[in-house]
């Protein structure tokens, strides 16, 4: 039963707020910011309001309003826990428990409520699943030199998003579960063994940031005096706020 609800708890809980999947990075390394530890913390703050916050507070509307049904050996027909009187006998498990939760307060207002949020859901992961795609394919193809071919791999992956969000549509709620189960996978493997290999200058930026804290420092990011190669983007910040006179890291001023 412990196994069981780790592994549901897990794959659902990457779903909620992304942390190990790979993905997230994207979005942190588009933000500005004087150190990366500085974007570091904000990510896991993300995870607290994505996971602990919100779908803490999806799942007491459902326990609070008695909305909810536990099966019997996996069959839908013969249910051992729920409510008498308050969860209609037609709903299934899923959106319809927070759609009739909403509705023991505000009435009619469930179904609706719930739709515009799942359509921002929806719109707002396409987005940002279709830029994190755009952003490697373009990395990826960076050394092609034929311009055609590059454009035809991005055209290629466009009708791609827009055959998924097709399928997607019409496609059972556990095919649908299936596919994206094996897409995450696919992601957070190769990640976490990626962490597991290249966290060095991740604690090295850490360690930096909290010797500048303790300081008193707004701190700055120089990779240099940190033994962290390859980051040449912060690299020309440092050099620039040395142009200006700004102090440069604690262990570099």
């Amino acid at each position: 039963i412990l196994g069981l609800a780790v592994q549901w708890g897990v794959k659902r809980g990457v779903y909620s707020n992304e942390a190990g999947q790979g993905t997230g990075p994207h979005a942190a390394a588009a933000a500005e910011g004087s150190h990366p530890a500085k974007q570091g913390y904000a990510q896991a703050f993300a995870v607290y309001v994505d996971t602990l916050f919100v779908c803490t507070a999806t799942a007491f509307i459902v326990l609070s309003t008695g909305m909810y049904r536990v099966y019997s050996g996996g069959s839908a027909d013969t249910p051992i826990l729920q409510d008498p009187g308050k969860l209609p006998a037609d709903s299934k498990v899923g959106p319809a428990f927070v759609q009739n939760g909403f509705d023991t307060v505000f009435t009619g207002f469930g179904p609706t409520f719930v739709a515009v949020a799942l359509a921002f859901f929806a719109f707002t992961t396409i987005v940002a699943y279709y830029y994190m795609a755009e952003v490697n394919l373009v990395f990826l193809t960076r050394n092609l030199r034929n311009g055609m071919v590059r454009r035809v791999v991005l055209r290629f992956l466009q009708a791609l998003i827009l055959v998924s969000v097709a399928y997607g549509a019409v496609a059972t709620t556990g095919a649908a579960w299936g596919l994206g189960d094996i897409g995450v996978g696919s992601m957070a493997w190769p990640n976490i063994l990626g962490i597991l290999v290249l966290q060095g200058p991740a604690l090295k930026a850490l360690k930096d940031y909290r010797a500048q804290k303790r300081q008193g420092l707004d701190p700055q990011f120089d990779p240099r005096p940190l033994g962290i190669r390859n980051a040449d983007f912060w690299e020309h910040r440092a050099d620039g706020l040395i142009t200006q006179g700004v102090a440069g890291t604690a262990e570099h001023p």
